[in-house]
């Protein structure tokens, strides 16, 4: 069963719905939804599982999908463009390649159609062993997860799923679910042989990244025959992050703003 996905929007236009990373939020969004927003009613989400949407003990890319699906049926007159990154990014494409009626162009941030082992569950294993009770900001938690995650700016960007509540901190991603479907979530659907997308569809692969790239094109050919790929040679796998003003050229050029 779906669940009815938070979304925060801005701008107006043609409907461009963008889905987050493993562990983000709509918040990582909000700088390029403006920008994007000058052109497009912009659309951003929390996943189930992640920021305040609900938690679901469903983890898998065709649930995920299903309840992206739902939310455009219902916000957006039942099509819209979809820009997933990572983790949202194999939730767009699977939605292209299960429900493609719903969806008018895609873009794919720095993931392809296939396993991906770039995130290690240790970095799971080491929020949940953070001692939210002893800790009063999230730079307490950053500090808190110096040992495990050595990369200040991967643990600034985990701190950030820490909620203030009036009894404390709280994770605002389910990290009990996750850990259980990590190898799921690393995945991507083994879907019905012949299921395609022919809608145009952008790949934009960061150049410092080693998520997406060259052995993966014949796959992303056989399932998105339409497919072009865009390397952002300065960035890294959070591409929008790394270099916003290069990532959202070249997604208004390819939406045709």
């Amino acid at each position: 069963m779906a669940v009815d996905l938070v979304v925060s929007e801005m701008g107006a236009g043609p409907p461009l719905v963008i889905l987050h990373g493993l562990f983000g939020s709509r918040r990582n969004w909000t700088s390029i939804a403006r920008v994007l927003g000058r052109h497009h009613r912009v659309v951003t989400v929390d996943l189930r599982n992640h920021g305040e949407s609900p938690w679901d003990e469903r983890m898998d890319y065709p649930a995920l999908a299903e309840d992206v699906a739902v939310l455009i049926g219902a916000v957006a007159g039942g099509m819209a463009s979809v820009c997933g990154h990572s983790m949202g990014g194999k939730v767009a494409m699977t939605l292209a390649l299960t429900a493609p009626e719903r969806i008018d162009r895609l873009v794919v941030v720095d993931i392809p159609p296939a396993a991906s082992r770039g995130t290690s569950i240790d970095r799971v294993r080491a929020m949940r062993a953070v001692p939210l009770v002893e800790c009063s900001s999230r730079a307490d938690v950053a500090a808190a997860l110096a040992a495990t995650v050595p990369v200040p700016a991967i643990r600034s960007f985990l701190a950030q799923s820490v909620i203030v509540r009036p009894e404390g901190l709280a994770w605002s991603v389910n990290l009990a679910v996750i850990e259980r479907e990590f190898e799921t979530i690393l995945g991507f659907p083994d879907l019905a042989a012949g299921n395609a997308f022919a809608k145009p569809t952008l790949f934009i692969a960061g150049g410092r990244s080693a998520y997406l790239r060259p052995r993966h094109w014949p796959e992303i050919q056989r399932l998105f025959p339409a497919a072009t790929l865009e390397v952002v040679e300065e960035a890294g796998h959070w591409v929008h992050a790394d270099a916003p003003q290069p990532f959202t050229r070249l997604v208004e050029r390819f939406l045709g703003a």
